[in-house]
């Protein structure tokens, strides 16, 4: 009889124990530091290809092609009395033309962090506040007018008549 009354005890210890930890634990996760913005509150706003003719001297270099997506506060969106896509894609262009130092042609001139800096801070002091945490680049890459040029004539004469026929020997 006595066994009975100690198992029971010993239950009962453990089981009061076990309630008392998972309480101390929840009540930790409660108190805890809330989430980094990447894992909620953010939306997700891509553009469509966007490009940018690149002038120099008075006439088309070349275009300048990208796409982005933007990390976006979601409480703040629909607060927003112009569509997003039509704001951001303004910027984009906004931003690429004020800063006639950016030489698309080459890598070691075209900073993407910079770009992708001073394109968040630049979309942010339009609207007056923290609207874009991210820039994200999807794609990004610089044709220049030859390089249109070669591909549309390729594309025009077909894959036969755009590489010449292996000659046939005469045996």
């Amino acid at each position: 009889m006595i066994k009975f009354v100690f198992a029971a005890l010993w239950i009962c210890a453990v089981t009061v124990g076990t309630m008392l930890y998972s309480f101390q634990f929840s009540q930790a996760k409660i108190s805890a530091e809330p989430p980094p913005a990447f894992f909620g509150g953010l939306d997700y706003v891509s553009t469509d290809v966007i490009s940018v003719p690149v002038i120099k001297a008075g006439v088309v270099d070349g275009y300048f092609l990208t796409r982005l997506s933007y990390s976006v506060d979601s409480k703040k969106l629909p607060a927003l009395s112009i569509p997003v896509q039509t704001m951001l894609v303004d910027e984009i262009y906004s931003h690429l033309y004020a800063n006639p130092a950016i030489d698309y042609t080459s890598k070691e001139g075209f900073d993407v962090v910079a770009f992708r800096d001073g394109l968040r801070d630049s979309i942010n002091e339009r609207v007056g506040d923290k609207l874009i945490h991210e820039v994200f680049i999807e794609q990004a890459e610089y044709l220049s007018k030859s390089e249109i040029r070669d591909k549309t004539a390729r594309s025009r004469l077909g894959p036969a008549e755009a590489a010449p026929a292996p000659k046939k020997s005469a045996h």
